[in-house]
């Protein structure tokens, strides 16, 4: 399994680096875009046992809203569709009680619309334009850099002092001992990065939209985790060896973004709509 897990990473890595560093927001968005189509594919799965054709439609129909979202929808709406995320903490809080309002076909068709447009739409946007004071894909880096801490934080705190569970119903794994060491990790790097690269922005604010990034993006593991476990599956998909699906991959990432953006409009700091 390590072995598989390594050889992914490393057949990925220089393709999502590439796209990062290389590419223009054009390039960009279609190489992020064919991620979150798979990504879509195996939420079509999730939805329930549909017909191939039925999957394939919805998929199109996820591509159609991303290209609208890109050449269309007015940036605004982007500091107001993260706040959709208060739905469903509500929906992770409450769950399996709530399972049977929001697993239904009609409202996984619109959750998996909600879920993969606004993200990926806040990654090409923050890739193309910057954040901070940071160019383009230095500014994504350093707010993904940010859940990468918070996953490790909590990690290593979890297993050093976990003793209380954060969501038992959806995740057993995860604890409020881990959840407090990965925004602490989380925000030492906010608070140390500025001082070694031209981060702009007052630091309080910066710490507080990492704060929220960091919790959206636990949200948004908690929120895949408890979609598989009402659909009885461990993984969203196979497509990447050792790591399971590609929505297993960016399930962070898809509150994450969209909250970091509009947290960066809301507190009115560079790189917000």
């Amino acid at each position: 399994m390590l072995k598989q897990r390594v050889i992914t990473a490393l057949v990925l890595l220089p393709i999502v680096l590439g796209a990062l560093f290389f590419l223009e927001r054009t390039g960009f968005a279609w190489v992020a875009g064919a991620f979150f189509l798979v990504a879509g594919w195996e939420w079509s799965a999730l939805m329930g046992r549909l017909a191939l054709p039925t999957r394939l439609l919805w998929v199109a129909s996820l591509a159609v809203l991303m290209c609208l979202a890109e050449w269309a929808t007015p940036g605004w709406l982007y500091t107001l569709l993260p706040l959709w995320w208060l739905l469903a903490l509500v929906l992770v809080m409450t769950y399996p009680a709530t399972a049977a309002k929001w697993a239904r076909l009609p409202i996984m068709v619109l959750l998996g619309w909600l879920l993969l447009v606004p993200s990926w739409a806040a990654v090409v946007h923050i890739q193309s334009s910057g954040a901070l004071g940071l160019a383009g894909p230095w500014a994504l880096l350093f707010i993904l850099v940010w859940v990468w801490a918070a996953d490790t934080g909590a990690y290593f705190a979890g297993r050093a002092f976990g003793r209380r569970k954060l969501a038992p119903a959806v995740s057993p794994g995860k604890t409020l001992e881990g959840l407090f060491g990965g925004i602490a990790l989380a925000l030492a790097v906010a608070a140390l990065v500025p001082f070694v690269a031209p981060v702009t922005g007052a630091l309080p604010l910066i710490l507080v939209v990492a704060v929220l990034t960091v919790l959206a993006s636990v949200l948004g593991d908690l929120f895949e985790s408890m979609v598989k476990r009402q659909r009885g599956v461990k993984d969203s998909g196979t497509i990447l060896p050792g790591h399971g699906g590609m929505l297993d991959r960016i399930d962070s990432v898809t509150a994450a973004l969209p909250v970091a953006l509009a947290g960066l409009s809301w507190f009115g700091l560079p790189g917000g709509i």
